[in-house]
């Protein structure tokens, strides 16, 4: 029964963090985001913090939702850390404060920052907790304060200071956040917001933050120093439809009364819940483009088209493999073929390769060669300008792909579907 059910239910990906344990390294993630996972409908997996990880994660595919939590800080060469403008002592005075957080994980960063990326190109659900939250937004080009203490707290007034870690109250300790309206956010916890101050107080384990948010995103919450603690991109944010991309920087899971499992506020586990609604719809999103309906058939005019196509190709395949020049009675037979390779716009590279390679495009290969030629030469000059655009330029020229990508996506699943059913009509 488990097997089927992990066959059937979603598969959300979470990355373990690693510690030391008797001598011996220890990878674990927090009960809090597994038993909310899995209330909720889905299917955590884990991914070690292993050495050589990273190279290994077409390996957990199908990836339905991936939940990014905590962890060490992010290597600040990935986010242009020179800015800070940071002393050696200041350094120094950081590590030997949060020494369980500053020692850099080089592989940690790299498997989290390839899954970010993963999630952002293919519109996967993304949900970032504290760390996770930080990897999301450096991955899309923001930017981070590698210390608040030294880098925002002595910039606003004293009544504004806020303390962002405490370890000698570390659960118990909380601060006020403003709750941005109209956001996410602001839907979860509206039942306990006061309509004037808008405020909820979270729980805080972090000693960097988001320094300049980028800039598909949109702030959902701000602690009183003015740190972002909340942020998700509008444009990819539709539970209902699979839509998720969002980063938390305190921990909802962990908003629980003293020796209690029960809630702060009632908008404490919303963040999950939505979540894993959206790893849900995704999965069906997925299925129903990968699966084809199973009573879809051919009228006979449709059928008589398709085998001469097929004959046309198995007709090429002979030529190809035989080596033998093409018969002039055979001719006219290859042109169904080559009509059908011109005009389809729906075959990838491979599969076009693959067919040329087949002799499908004996006909008209010199052409088919020379557009492959222009597309190499197109993707050379396209490397050479991006080369030379800063990062939030292609930032930005990467939302905008996603975007018109997301379009086209949507307008193809409706025709497909079009076509589907006329010919099941």
């Amino acid at each position: 029964m488990a097997t089927d059910l992990s066959v059937i239910l979603p598969r959300v990906l979470i990355v373990s963090r690693r510690c030391v344990r008797k001598n011996k390294f220890v990878d674990f993630v927090g009960e809090y985001h597994l038993d909310l996972i899995v209330s909720y409908g889905a299917v955590p997996v884990i991914v070690p913090r292993v050495t050589g990880v990273h190279m290994l994660l077409d390996s957990f595919e199908p990836i339905h939702g991936v939940l990014l939590c905590e962890g060490e800080d992010i290597d600040p060469s990935l986010y242009e850390a020179e800015t800070s403008n940071l002393s050696a002592e200041e350094l120094e005075e950081i590590r030997r404060l949060h020494a369980s957080d500053t020692s850099i994980d080089t592989e940690k960063d790299t498997i989290e920052m390839r899954l970010a990326k993963l999630c952002l190109e293919r519109n996967i659900p993304y949900l970032g907790i504290c760390r996770g939250s930080q990897v999301l937004n450096v991955a899309c080009g923001g930017t981070l304060y590698q210390d608040i203490g030294k880098e925002l707290m002595n910039k606003v007034p004293l009544n504004q200071r806020v303390v962002h870690m405490d370890y000698d109250n570390y659960d118990d300790h909380r601060h006020s956040v403003k709750v941005v309206e109209n956001t996410p956010l602001h839907q979860w916890f509206k039942d306990s917001l006061e309509d004037e101050k808008m405020e909820i107080s979270v729980n805080s384990y972090h000693h960097q933050g988001v320094k300049r948010l980028a800039q598909r995103f949109v702030p959902m919450a701000f602690a009183p120093d003015g740190l972002i603690e909340g942020f998700y991109d509008p444009d990819a944010y539709n539970p209902e439809e699979g839509k998720f991309i969002m980063g938390l920087q305190f921990h909802p899971e962990r908003m629980r009364k003293v020796d209690s499992d029960e809630f702060d506020y009632p908008g404490c586990p919303f963040a999950y819940m939505e979540f894993a609604k959206a790893v849900i719809a995704y999965q069906k999103k997925l299925n129903g483009l990968t699966n084809v309906p199973k009573s879809l058939k051919l009228d006979r005019e449709m059928e008589k088209k398709r085998k001469i196509i097929v004959r046309s190709f198995s007709l090429a395949r002979n030529i190809y493999e035989g080596g033998n020049g093409i018969n002039s009675s055979k001719e006219s037979e290859l042109e169904a073929g080559a009509e059908f390779l011109e005009s389809n716009t729906a075959l990838s590279l491979q599969q076009e390769t693959r067919l040329k390679q087949m002799g499908a495009t004996v006909r008209n290969a010199s052409s088919y060669i020379e557009r492959l030629k222009l597309n190499e030469e197109r993707e050379r000059i396209a490397r050479n300008v991006m080369g030379k655009m800063s990062v939030e330029q292609l930032s930005d020229l990467m939302s905008f792909y996603h975007m018109m990508g997301q379009i086209s996506s949507e307008v193809l699943e409706r025709k497909l579907h079009g076509l589907f059913n006329e010919l099941s009509s």
